[in-house]
Protein backbone atom coordinates (compact mmCIF):
# COMPACT_ATOMS: atom_id res chain seq x y z
CA UNK A 1 0.00 0.00 0.00
CA UNK A 2 1.33 3.51 -0.84
CA UNK A 3 2.09 5.54 1.94
CA UNK A 4 1.94 9.60 2.05
CA UNK A 5 3.49 12.10 4.22
CA UNK A 6 1.87 14.87 4.95
CA UNK A 7 3.00 18.01 6.23
CA UNK A 8 0.46 20.52 6.80
CA UNK A 9 -2.59 21.70 9.42
CA UNK A 10 -4.98 19.42 11.12
CA UNK A 11 -8.53 21.45 11.77
CA UNK A 12 -10.51 19.29 13.94
CA UNK A 13 -14.00 20.88 12.73
CA UNK A 14 -13.23 21.53 8.96
CA UNK A 15 -12.54 19.81 5.75
CA UNK A 16 -9.19 21.51 5.21
CA UNK A 17 -5.88 20.54 5.22
CA UNK A 18 -3.64 17.63 6.01
CA UNK A 19 -6.64 16.12 8.02
CA UNK A 20 -8.79 16.89 4.76
CA UNK A 21 -6.35 15.25 2.36
CA UNK A 22 -5.64 11.89 4.28
CA UNK A 23 -9.49 11.70 4.55
CA UNK A 24 -9.70 11.75 0.67
CA UNK A 25 -6.22 9.77 0.39
CA UNK A 26 -7.95 6.71 2.12
CA UNK A 27 -10.58 6.20 -1.29
CA UNK A 28 -7.44 5.76 -2.99
CA UNK A 29 -5.61 3.03 -0.31
CA UNK A 30 -3.06 5.51 0.10
CA UNK A 31 -2.14 4.96 3.59
CA UNK A 32 -1.17 8.29 5.04
CA UNK A 33 1.19 9.98 7.97
CA UNK A 34 -0.17 13.53 9.09
CA UNK A 35 2.63 15.96 11.19
CA UNK A 36 0.36 18.90 11.75
CA UNK A 37 1.72 22.47 11.60
CA UNK A 38 -1.34 23.60 13.39
CA UNK A 39 -4.18 21.90 15.81
CA UNK A 40 -7.47 24.44 15.01
CA UNK A 41 -10.99 23.42 15.83
CA UNK A 42 -11.96 24.55 12.69
CA UNK A 43 -11.11 27.08 9.84
CA UNK A 44 -10.02 30.86 10.86
CA UNK A 45 -12.39 31.83 8.14
CA UNK A 46 -15.19 30.68 10.28
CA UNK A 47 -13.67 33.00 12.83
CA UNK A 48 -10.91 32.61 15.75
CA UNK A 49 -9.92 28.86 14.98
CA UNK A 50 -9.29 27.62 18.64
CA UNK A 51 -6.34 25.55 19.68
CA UNK A 52 -2.84 26.59 18.56
CA UNK A 53 0.45 26.11 16.22
CA UNK A 54 2.26 23.17 17.09
CA UNK A 55 5.65 24.01 18.50
CA UNK A 56 9.17 23.39 16.46
CA UNK A 57 10.29 20.72 19.37
CA UNK A 58 7.13 18.81 18.24
CA UNK A 59 7.11 19.37 14.88
CA UNK A 60 10.31 18.04 14.51
CA UNK A 61 10.18 15.21 16.88
CA UNK A 62 7.51 13.68 15.08
CA UNK A 63 9.10 13.84 12.06
CA UNK A 64 12.11 12.20 14.15
CA UNK A 65 10.18 9.34 15.21
CA UNK A 66 8.43 8.86 11.78
CA UNK A 67 12.08 8.27 10.49
CA UNK A 68 13.19 6.47 13.41
CA UNK A 69 10.38 3.64 12.54
CA UNK A 70 12.14 3.46 8.44
CA UNK A 71 9.19 5.03 7.42
CA UNK A 72 10.49 7.67 4.98
CA UNK A 73 12.41 4.57 3.07
CA UNK A 74 8.86 3.75 2.62
CA UNK A 75 7.08 7.26 1.57
CA UNK A 76 5.89 7.50 -1.95
CA UNK A 77 4.28 10.48 -1.61
CA UNK A 78 5.59 13.99 0.67
CA UNK A 79 2.82 16.86 0.54
CA UNK A 80 3.58 19.93 2.32
CA UNK A 81 0.70 22.61 2.80
CA UNK A 82 0.03 25.21 5.19
CA UNK A 83 2.89 26.30 7.92
CA UNK A 84 2.88 28.65 10.74
CA UNK A 85 6.74 29.48 10.83
CA UNK A 86 9.89 29.24 9.12
CA UNK A 87 11.61 26.68 11.53
CA UNK A 88 8.71 24.28 10.13
CA UNK A 89 9.17 25.24 6.67
CA UNK A 90 12.84 24.27 6.99
CA UNK A 91 12.24 21.43 8.92
CA UNK A 92 10.05 20.40 5.83
CA UNK A 93 13.33 20.92 3.75
CA UNK A 94 14.95 18.72 5.68
CA UNK A 95 12.79 15.68 5.91
CA UNK A 96 11.82 15.71 2.17
CA UNK A 97 15.84 15.28 1.37
CA UNK A 98 15.99 12.58 4.10
CA UNK A 99 12.98 11.04 2.57
CA UNK A 100 14.35 11.28 -1.15
CA UNK A 101 17.94 10.10 0.69
CA UNK A 102 16.64 7.09 2.55
CA UNK A 103 17.11 3.12 1.35
CA UNK A 104 14.36 1.73 -0.58
CA UNK A 105 13.96 -2.17 -1.56
CA UNK A 106 14.26 -2.77 -4.96
CA UNK A 107 11.66 -1.79 -6.90
CA UNK A 108 10.32 0.68 -4.74
CA UNK A 109 9.46 4.39 -6.64
CA UNK A 110 11.04 7.25 -6.06
CA UNK A 111 9.10 9.81 -3.74
CA UNK A 112 6.80 11.94 -5.70
CA UNK A 113 7.11 15.17 -3.71
CA UNK A 114 4.58 18.28 -4.05
CA UNK A 115 4.61 21.46 -2.80
CA UNK A 116 1.65 23.61 -2.45
CA UNK A 117 3.13 26.78 -1.39
CA UNK A 118 -0.17 28.00 1.15
CA UNK A 119 0.23 31.81 1.59
CA UNK A 120 -2.59 33.62 -0.33
CA UNK A 121 -4.96 34.56 -2.53
CA UNK A 122 -6.94 37.17 -4.76
CA UNK A 123 -8.56 40.24 -2.55
CA UNK A 124 -6.94 38.30 0.88
CA UNK A 125 -3.56 38.72 0.02
CA UNK A 126 -1.34 36.98 2.27
CA UNK A 127 -2.44 34.89 4.90
CA UNK A 128 0.91 33.36 6.44
CA UNK A 129 3.83 36.00 7.08
CA UNK A 130 5.95 37.36 4.67
CA UNK A 131 8.74 35.51 6.78
CA UNK A 132 6.82 32.47 6.25
CA UNK A 133 6.06 32.67 2.48
CA UNK A 134 9.77 33.53 1.47
CA UNK A 135 10.82 30.70 3.26
CA UNK A 136 8.59 28.55 1.17
CA UNK A 137 9.70 30.18 -1.58
CA UNK A 138 13.74 29.54 -1.08
CA UNK A 139 12.90 26.05 0.75
CA UNK A 140 10.15 24.50 -0.59
CA UNK A 141 9.48 25.50 -4.42
CA UNK A 142 13.25 24.06 -5.62
CA UNK A 143 12.52 20.22 -3.82
CA UNK A 144 9.04 19.85 -5.66
CA UNK A 145 8.41 17.35 -8.29
CA UNK A 146 5.26 19.86 -8.50
CA UNK A 147 3.72 22.60 -7.35
CA UNK A 148 0.01 23.33 -6.98
CA UNK A 149 -0.65 27.12 -6.27
CA UNK A 150 -3.51 29.10 -7.05
CA UNK A 151 -2.98 31.62 -9.43
CA UNK A 152 -2.43 34.68 -7.02
CA UNK A 153 0.33 32.37 -5.64
CA UNK A 154 2.09 31.33 -8.84
CA UNK A 155 2.11 35.22 -10.00
CA UNK A 156 4.29 35.85 -7.01
CA UNK A 157 6.06 33.07 -7.18
CA UNK A 158 6.89 33.52 -10.75
CA UNK A 159 6.89 37.47 -11.08
CA UNK A 160 4.24 36.91 -13.87
CA UNK A 161 0.83 37.37 -14.46
CA UNK A 162 -1.83 34.02 -14.34
CA UNK A 163 -4.73 35.05 -14.53
CA UNK A 164 -5.92 33.68 -17.73
CA UNK A 165 -5.25 30.03 -18.81
CA UNK A 166 -1.81 31.30 -21.39
CA UNK A 167 -0.86 32.99 -18.74
CA UNK A 168 -0.85 30.52 -16.02
CA UNK A 169 0.90 28.70 -18.65
CA UNK A 170 3.66 31.07 -19.14
CA UNK A 171 4.20 31.52 -15.68
CA UNK A 172 4.28 27.67 -15.13
CA UNK A 173 6.75 26.90 -17.25
CA UNK A 174 9.28 29.72 -15.71
CA UNK A 175 9.26 27.67 -12.60
CA UNK A 176 11.28 25.19 -14.15
CA UNK A 177 8.70 22.40 -12.92
CA UNK A 178 5.59 20.90 -13.37
CA UNK A 179 2.65 22.89 -12.19
CA UNK A 180 -1.00 22.68 -11.44
CA UNK A 181 -2.29 26.32 -10.84
CA UNK A 182 -6.11 26.51 -9.69
CA UNK A 183 -8.16 29.47 -9.77
CA UNK A 184 -7.73 30.20 -13.25
CA UNK A 185 -10.45 32.72 -14.97
CA UNK A 186 -11.80 32.17 -18.17
CA UNK A 187 -14.76 34.07 -18.77
CA UNK A 188 -17.87 33.25 -16.89
CA UNK A 189 -15.51 29.44 -16.29
CA UNK A 190 -13.09 28.75 -13.50
CA UNK A 191 -10.78 25.87 -14.28
CA UNK A 192 -7.07 24.27 -13.22
CA UNK A 193 -4.29 24.11 -15.41
CA UNK A 194 -1.62 21.62 -15.74
CA UNK A 195 1.56 22.67 -16.97
CA UNK A 196 5.06 21.66 -17.77
CA UNK A 197 7.97 21.78 -20.67
CA UNK A 198 6.20 19.36 -22.88
CA UNK A 199 2.74 20.23 -21.96
CA UNK A 200 -0.44 22.13 -21.22
CA UNK A 201 -4.05 21.58 -20.37
CA UNK A 202 -6.80 23.28 -18.65
CA UNK A 203 -10.23 21.40 -17.36
CA UNK A 204 -13.10 24.42 -16.69
CA UNK A 205 -15.83 23.92 -15.20
CA UNK A 206 -18.72 26.96 -14.50
CA UNK A 207 -18.77 28.55 -10.74
CA UNK A 208 -20.53 27.35 -8.24
CA UNK A 209 -21.73 29.62 -5.12
CA UNK A 210 -20.46 29.44 -2.07
CA UNK A 211 -17.99 27.03 -2.51
CA UNK A 212 -16.59 25.65 1.09
CA UNK A 213 -13.00 25.96 2.06
CA UNK A 214 -10.75 23.24 1.35
CA UNK A 215 -10.75 22.86 -2.19
CA UNK A 216 -7.41 23.37 -2.88
CA UNK A 217 -6.09 20.63 -0.66
CA UNK A 218 -8.41 18.43 -2.05
CA UNK A 219 -7.50 19.18 -5.53
CA UNK A 220 -3.63 18.46 -4.39
CA UNK A 221 -4.01 15.16 -3.61
CA UNK A 222 -6.71 13.94 -5.97
CA UNK A 223 -4.20 14.73 -8.93
CA UNK A 224 -0.95 13.38 -6.87
CA UNK A 225 -2.72 10.42 -6.39
CA UNK A 226 -3.65 10.03 -10.30
CA UNK A 227 0.49 11.00 -10.78
CA UNK A 228 1.29 7.90 -8.33
CA UNK A 229 -0.86 5.58 -10.42
CA UNK A 230 1.07 6.27 -13.54
CA UNK A 231 -1.77 8.40 -15.01
CA UNK A 232 -1.38 10.75 -17.77
CA UNK A 233 -1.68 14.55 -16.31
CA UNK A 234 -4.63 14.92 -18.52
CA UNK A 235 -6.11 12.10 -17.54
CA UNK A 236 -5.15 13.07 -13.93
CA UNK A 237 -6.33 16.79 -14.49
CA UNK A 238 -9.53 15.52 -15.64
CA UNK A 239 -10.44 13.40 -12.64
CA UNK A 240 -8.59 15.16 -10.14
CA UNK A 241 -11.17 18.48 -11.26
CA UNK A 242 -14.15 16.12 -11.76
CA UNK A 243 -13.73 14.91 -8.23
CA UNK A 244 -13.70 18.01 -6.93
CA UNK A 245 -16.54 19.35 -8.59
CA UNK A 246 -18.60 16.41 -7.70
CA UNK A 247 -17.62 17.72 -4.14
CA UNK A 248 -18.45 20.46 -4.18
CA UNK A 249 -21.92 20.01 -6.31
CA UNK A 250 -22.93 17.59 -3.05
CA UNK A 251 -21.70 20.48 -0.26
CA UNK A 252 -24.20 22.43 -1.94
CA UNK A 253 -26.51 19.78 -2.56
CA UNK A 254 -26.90 18.83 0.94
CA UNK A 255 -26.00 22.80 2.51
CA UNK A 256 -22.88 21.41 4.29
CA UNK A 257 -20.60 24.36 4.79
CA UNK A 258 -17.87 21.71 4.90
CA UNK A 259 -16.41 19.86 1.97
CA UNK A 260 -18.38 16.21 2.34
CA UNK A 261 -15.39 14.29 1.53
CA UNK A 262 -16.47 11.07 3.33
CA UNK A 263 -19.59 11.58 2.40
CA UNK A 264 -19.33 11.63 -1.43
CA UNK A 265 -16.95 8.77 -0.88
CA UNK A 266 -15.76 6.88 -4.14
CA UNK A 267 -17.14 9.51 -6.19
CA UNK A 268 -14.53 11.31 -5.23
CA UNK A 269 -12.41 9.29 -8.03
CA UNK A 270 -14.67 9.94 -10.90
CA UNK A 271 -14.73 12.55 -13.67
CA UNK A 272 -17.39 14.96 -14.31
CA UNK A 273 -19.46 15.36 -17.65
CA UNK A 274 -19.92 19.20 -16.29
CA UNK A 275 -15.43 19.94 -16.41
CA UNK A 276 -14.12 20.47 -20.20
CA UNK A 277 -11.13 19.26 -20.64
CA UNK A 278 -8.51 21.38 -23.54
CA UNK A 279 -5.21 21.48 -24.65
CA UNK A 280 -3.26 24.33 -24.53
CA UNK A 281 0.14 23.60 -26.15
Amino acid sequence: MPMALILSSHVAGSRVGGSAQALALAQFKIDPMVVPTVLFGRHPGWGAPGGAHVPIEAFEGMLDGIEANNLFGLTDLVVTGYFASVEQVRAAGRAIDAVRAAPRDAGLRKPYIVVDPVMGDAGKGLYVSPEVAQAIQDVLVSRADLLTPNAWELQRLSGADARDPMAAVRAARLMGRPVLVSSVQRGAEIGVVFADRREAWLAAHQRAENVPSGTGDLLTVLFAAAMLEGQTPSFGLARAVGGLVETVAAAGMWQSPELPIVGVGAKIKNASPTVRIERLA
